[in-house]
């Protein structure tokens, strides 16, 4: 989406007195020091009353440029490609507190939860996960962890393969996080906030100039409480993120930035279904134990350099070192079942439950127990050149990338029973802790035993690219973008608990891997005006089977990568002089070579899997104290090769075809701020076969704020109807889902100086 805010110009006209030769005057008395000068005799100056229209950018959903030179330009609209850019104007309008909470606002995208090896933000878009897809400040985020946005700007999500610009994954787009920076201009900020679920927030933003071209910037947070209506949700999260900036408005600018984060938070582990729908129980059931607990810490160190030698040519480096450790000793509910005549748990059978009462069904809970390190350091080096060929201009953005990752995952479980009966037989390591009541479980404390530790999965993995991106405007209305990278990645990952590759058991004790792939991206860009932009683009992108540096099983070897393809075509507009912005488009993603799974566990790369979508988006502002931001995207989801045992046909897992979003507000007098929207997600299914369905909702949200200069005073309302939904998947134990926040209240007070 594009389209910016453009103020009212004000023009101030000045009245020059005449110039009229004169007799020196006569030199006054002195007045008296304790008497006021008599001022009858002086003649009275007129004002002219100029009245300012506008809002403080700040204020506005509309979105602004793009932060990255390799999108190849610094307006959206020269993009061949859907970008949605939610900035901290809407995030402030909506109370959103985390990452999920702000990228709910644009459709296409839906949430995962933590499952198995994989923890923290999980989230697909256009039907294909993401997990390794975020980026902060354009530098790869692929650590576990649960990401707040106290110390975020804005957060760009760019739609469809983009591994030209990216690198490995993007099949249905990537997500960058744009960190807050210092400036020239001294400011403080902050919030305060508490909610009906007892959740305490605060956050702090001091921005100092330190020199005349140097800044400091931090920012901290802190908070406490329940995040939702269900059990078992409490967090203690804890903040900081300083940044230092040398050489502002010089020639040469070097950034140094800084992220510490430690999350102490309980995972929600969600509800089991039953006879293919998601358990019909009171939404705020948990099945886990009250000493449940995720401990995350973060540190995320950068330093980038930025020179420009003219105005046409420019140089930037970029280092990013991200280290995060993931402490997990979590309870999910595994499947449902009965309880025999001895006391033992008996699964539920293939077919579902036909004939036993609600009453009578237990959980089987399950431990997912694990030691997680993440370790990664990246560095790329672009170099921006804009030159003429003739009447030919080009703006050329050329680069190189080089990385390293390390991952380390000891999994642990704990052996239980179930009424005293044993869950596992000897030397299983599957971590059945327990059982309890489907409609009334039991949180108190742990009945297993201690954590024994199971499997050590270990990775590491190099990557090396060089790219570049020319966008050539061949006449002011015609633009013509292609680019080329190269990759080369290695990755080598180790299992412990099957180190003879033993018969029947598939899981990789060791597997080595070299993969290389030339990433392409093309569009052709015609601009009748500078309020219209239409434009179609292919693109492609690629995953290595070990992208994510854990185990694709398989018979003695991983497989090849996937591949990806995008067509699209669209249209970008700005209305009411640009201030409100309509974007569409119609785009098709096709995966090959995605991994299927055979009936003996083991998968070959055989699946086929292809997105067709409509895409539609409004931002900006129809009047100015009326703003508005909202889209809706289709998508046409489906399995064409199996990617496991009867998948073909089928709507891949996670993917609605319908979702849409709405928010609006209007502010009275200057001052006072009412608004609300609404979000639609349709059906969709918790697996791959579709044999669990997630039904479709409605939640509508709405706000209140008091503004003034120094100070603000907001009341957001979440799930206004108290509506029952589910807001996020799991794909195991025939999937799984979370159920969102009953009715919640959010009061901040926000203090500028």
């Amino acid at each position: 989406m594009m389209g910016l805010l453009v103020g009212t110009p004000v023009a101030m006209a000045q009245q020059a007195s005449p110039s009229q030769p004169s007799p020196a005057p006569t030199p006054p008395d002195q007045p008296n020091a304790t008497k006021p000068a008599d001022t009858s005799s002086m003649p009275t100056a007129t004002m002219t009353p100029i009245t300012v229209t506008g809002s403080r950018p700040s204020d506005d959903f509309a979105p602004p440029a793009p932060s990255l030179n390799r999108l190849g330009a610094g307006d959206v609209r020269d993009i061949p490609q859907s970008v949605v850019i939610v900035n901290k104007a809407l995030m402030q309008s909506q109370g959103a507190t985390s990452l999920t909470s702000a990228v709910r606002n644009v459709p296409g995208i839906t949430i995962g939860a933590a499952e198995g090896g994989q923890i923290g933000n999980n989230i697909n878009i256009n039907g294909f996960t993401a997990r390794t897809d975020l980026f902060v400040d354009g530098m790869r985020d692929r650590g576990q962890y649960y990401r707040d946005i106290f110390a975020l700007d804005q957060i760009e999500v760019l739609f469809g393969p983009s591994s030209m610009l990216f690198g490995r994954g993007s099949t249905g787009g990537v997500i960058n996080q744009v960190l807050k920076k210092p400036s020239l201009q001294a400011a403080t900020e902050i919030t305060g906030a508490v909610t009906t679920n007892g959740l305490v927030r605060s956050t702090v933003d001091v921005n100092t100039p330190t020199g005349d071209h140097e800044a400091f910037r931090a920012n901290a947070m802190i908070q406490k409480g329940k995040v939702s209506t269900r059990g078992q949700t409490d967090v203690l999260d804890l903040g900081f993120a300083p940044s230092y900036k040398l050489g502002i408005g010089t020639p040469t600018g070097i950034t140094l930035y800084a992220l510490v984060q430690h999350n102490w938070d309980q995972a929600d582990y969600g509800l089991p279904p039953v006879n293919g729908w998601p358990a019909n129980v009171d939404r705020n059931n948990a099945y886990g134990f009250n000493d449940d607990r995720t401990m995350q810490n973060i540190l995320t160190l950068g330093a980038t350099v930025d020179h420009k030698f003219d105005k046409n040519l420019s140089l930037r480096n970029q280092t990013q070192f991200n280290w995060v450790n993931t402490n997990a000793r979590e309870t999910a509910p595994q499947s449902v079942g009965t309880i025999a005549a001895n006391g033992s748990f008996v699964a539920a059978p293939a077919g579902g439950f036909t004939a036993v009462s609600p009453n009578n069904l237990y959980v089987r809970q399950q431990s997912h127990d694990r030691n997680i390190f993440d370790v990664a350091i990246d560095n790329q080096t672009e170099l921006t050149w804009k030159f003429d060929t003739g009447p030919v201009e080009h703006n050329l953005l050329t680069g190189i990338e080089l990385g390293y990752e390390s991952y380390y995952n000891q999994n642990s479980y704990r052996p239980g029973t179930c009424n005293g009966v044993p869950l596992q037989s000897p030397f299983a390591t599957n971590g059945y802790v327990g059982c309890t009541s489907l409609y009334y479980p039991s949180s108190s404390g742990d009945p297993g035993g201690p954590q024994i530790p199971s499997n050590l999965a270990t990775a590491q993995a190099r990557s090396f690219a060089g790219y570049f991106n020319d966008t050539i405007t061949v006449i002011p209305q015609l633009k013509l973008v292609g680019g080329v990278r190269y990759d080369v990645y290695w990755a080598q990952i180790g299992n412990t608990i099957n180190t003879l590759n033993t018969a029947g058991n598939n899981t990789l004790a060791y597997a080595d891997q070299t993969t290389t792939f030339a990433s392409v991206r093309g569009g052709v860009i015609w601009q009748p005006t500078q309020e219209q932009t239409y434009y179609v683009s292919y693109s492609t992108s690629f995953n290595p089977s070990l992208e994510q540096l854990v185990s694709t099983t398989g018979v003695s070897q991983p497989l090849p990568p996937e591949t990806n393809e995008s067509i699209e075509g669209g249209a970008k507009l700005g209305l009411l002089d640009d201030n409100l912005s309509l974007t569409g488009a119609l785009f098709q993603i096709t995966k090959q070579n995605a991994r299927s799974q055979n009936n003996d566990g083991t998968f070959t790369a055989t699946g086929t899997i292809r997105v067709r979508g409509v895409r539609t988006g409004v931002a900006g502002r129809i009047t100015p104290e009326w703003q508005v931001f909202g889209g809706y995207t289709y998508l046409d989801a489906v399995i064409l090769n199996g990617i496991g045992v009867g998948t073909t046909g089928n709507q891949p897992i996670n993917t609605p075809r319908d979702s849409a979003n709405l928010w609006t507000t209007y502010t009275f007098d200057g001052k006072y701020e009412i608004g609300g929207g609404a979000t639609y997600i349709g059906q969709r299914y918790a697996n791959n076969t579709d044999s669990t369905v997630v039904p479709g909702f409605v939640r509508f949200d709405a706000t209140a704020a008091y503004r003034q200069p120094t100070y603000d005073v907001r009341l957001n309302v979440f799930n206004v109807l108290n509506a029952t939904y589910y807001d996020q998947i799991i794909a195991s134990d025939g999937g799984r889902v979370v159920p969102g926040s009953g009715l919640t209240a959010m009061l901040t007070l926000t203090h500028r100086m």
